[in-house]
């Protein structure tokens, strides 16, 4: 996103970073590391309106395969977990429905979108068509030169969120820590555009 060139949708230059939106921060967990092959096992997302008015989506999903042993060990999420849950199918509309008009924004969108698209193509649901965002290149724009970007490595640098938050890797705490880590970004990136703007004299 070109802040310098944006507006906001009644066509005057920002004043908080939300009224760029509306977003939806979302995050995945899964069975493995493909999208073809593997399934979708957790879907959380955080709504942020053009008001900064939130919202949240969470559900675990039955995946209708076994969630190997690996991926387990990585978000802690068994069978016997996603037992009950609905299946991607059931919960595509809904999450579909929560998302409609905003601005996807994922830590590393290619891995959650991947999966978000070859899980709507392969249920028979209409693939997502709107605007989408990584916040890995917001975050890098805002503070250039970290040794590492991984949304660990950044809870740790900024002292994100909170132990109530939920374990790392669980979709509902990793959407909490993007969500916060993206707004302070989103922030800077603003206030050194409002910055310019006076440089300017405009």
């Amino acid at each position: 996103m070109e802040l310098e060139t944006t507006t906001t949708a009644a066509g005057r230059p920002p004043e908080k970073w939300y009224e760029l939106g509306p977003f939806v921060i979302f995050d995945l967990e899964t069975t493995g590391m493909s999208a073809t092959n593997d399934r979708i096992v957790e879907i959380a997302a955080v709504g942020v309106d053009t008001d900064n008015e939130r919202t949240r989506f969470h559900s675990l999903v039955n995946p209708r395969m076994k969630i190997p042993f690996h991926a387990k060990n990585v978000h802690g999420i068994s069978d016997e977990n996603v037992a009950d849950a609905p299946t991607f199918h059931d919960i595509a509309p809904r999450f579909l429905e929560f998302a409609d008009g905003a601005t996807l924004v994922a830590h590393n969108a290619r891995f959650d979108l991947s999966f978000l698209q070859e899980s709507l193509a392969r249920t028979g649901h209409p693939l997502w068509r709107g605007k989408t965002m990584d916040s890995i290149k917001i975050i890098k724009n805002a503070y250039p030169g970290l040794p590492s970007y991984s949304l660990q490595n950044l809870r740790a640098t900024f002292n994100l969120g909170s132990d109530s938050d939920g374990p790392a890797h669980r979709a509902f705490a990793d959407v909490e820590w993007t969500l916060e880590i993206f707004e302070m970004a989103m922030r800077g990136l603003l206030k050194g555009y409002d910055s310019a703007i006076q440089d300017d004299g405009v």
